[in-house]
């Protein structure tokens, strides 16, 4: 696992240091001396995404802090993104950012569709749900720098994250005991934010090594038998049905047993309601 993670790390080191290039699958693969098909399957395992998501997501993240810290011409802005035109760049932007390139610079608000990752070669330990559960705790002060990375690892999963004011309810969170964290070896590996009242979930963040691992489905449990009534249900809300910018999440909500609810537009981004209904569920029926 170890070795897994730091071949991952170099693919994404590469990348950084290549990503105004546009390499393909080919050429990282022959830099890498890795096969192409095999370098696929590892990324996509630790990072949760393809290689080209990722390059992807990095460039326009790239190209909208250029929009936002730069006067450059959003045409050059395209051509440094990998585009051959303007039409085409700004087709993507607003697929995946939901406005215009001309637009997002008029609001001079920036925030990643993707960060940079880093991943840590933490071993995993292989534990289930109910395991993991019992070393879910509430989270400290001391504990916001840790968070604060996992955030960053998994901003992308959340349509306009936007830092600073995230730190601000990040410290409210702890401060009234709604601020849940599991650690690994030290690290987080995953948070949630929630309401107690309401059964809203307003952040739950997976480290992508440990997606597969349980851990959302450990926090509903304990939110769900130590945290909140019986009788309410639990809500998120993600990404709308067809949005590119998802890598997966919608369908990560379904498996947990959320169903569709009504659509919303959340700080001027569109979104959907899931719903969790309960009404007495035990935690063998959730997810």
């Amino acid at each position: 696992m170890q070795k897994q993670i730091e071949n991952v790390m170099a693919i994404i080191n590469f990348i950084e240091d290549h990503l105004t290039e546009n390499p393909d699958l080919d050429t990282i693969a022959e830099a890498m001396h890795y096969s192409k098909y095999h370098m696929h399957r590892v990324f996509a395992e630790e990072a949760g995404l393809t290689i080209h998501n990722y390059m992807q997501r990095r460039r326009l993240t790239e190209a909208a802090k250029l929009l936002v810290f730069s006067e450059k011409p959003i045409m050059e802005i395209a051509l440094i993104a990998g585009y051959e035109s303007q039409q085409a760049f700004t087709a993507v932007f607003k697929e995946m950012y939901k406005k215009t390139p001309g637009r997002y610079r008029e609001e001079e608000e920036f925030y990643p569709l993707q960060p940079r990752y880093v991943l840590h070669c933490n071993p995993v330990k292989s534990v289930g749900p109910a395991s993991w559960r019992q070393r879910i705790v509430f989270a400290g002060p001391e504990d916001i720098s840790q968070w604060m990375n996992l955030v960053r690892l998994v901003a992308g999963g959340f349509p306009y994250l936007d830092e600073e004011k995230y730190l601000i309810r990040l410290q409210e969170y702890i401060a009234c005991k709604r601020a849940l964290i599991l650690k690994d070896n030290g690290m987080a590996v995953g948070v949630m934010a929630f309401w107690k009242e309401t059964g809203s979930i307003d952040f739950l963040g997976v480290h992508p090594g440990y997606r597969k691992r349980g851990i959302a489905k450990a926090f509903l449990w304990k939110v769900s038998e130590e945290l909140v009534s019986a009788d309410s249900d639990i809500t998120v809300t993600t990404f709308r049905e067809g949005d590119k910018a998802d890598t997966g999440y919608r369908k990560a909500f379904r498996r947990l047993g959320f169903a569709e609810a009504e659509l919303l537009v959340e700080f001027g981004y569109p979104t959907q309601r899931f719903v969790l209904q309960r009404g007495g569920k035990t935690e063998e029926q959730i997810g």
